[in-house]
């Protein structure tokens, strides 16, 4: 008997804002079952292939400390850092800028509530 991963859940403290965040970022869609609305205290988001899903639970308190586990996000068109460039205008901070001068490596960002996560080179900068 195995188990699989029905979805990822990510706590915040606007399940809608953040959730519609995510959606734009990295072009999901709602469950048309069951479409986010404002005000829902979950709301989940899926993958265009509906394979991956991510659901952002409202709870009372905000991030307290480092992410145990965190999205590495890779680019599906252009490039890491054009991509960091579009995350940034979409509200992303920038926490930790651990690119090389050799282009290898990657960048943490954090989403407007503060979840830490990493842009990494796309397959085509890797195939170089």
């Amino acid at each position: 008997m195995t188990s699989y991963i029905s979805h990822t859940a990510v706590d915040c403290t606007d399940a809608y804002t953040l959730s519609r965040w995510w959606q734009t970022v990295l072009d999901w869609t709602d469950d048309p079952a069951d479409p986010n609305e404002p005000g829902h205290e979950e709301c989940l988001i899926l993958s265009r292939d509906g394979r991956h899903r991510v659901l952002f639970i409202q709870v009372p308190d905000g991030k307290q400390g480092k992410n145990r586990i965190h999205f590495d996000l890779r680019p599906t068109e252009g490039g890491r850092d054009a991509e960091l460039a579009r995350l940034l205008a979409l509200g992303a901070t920038e926490v930790h800028d651990l690119r090389n001068p050799d282009g290898t490596g990657w960048v943490t960002l954090a989403d407007p509530e503060g979840n830490e996560f990493c842009i990494l080179r796309s397959e085509t900068e890797i195939a170089g």
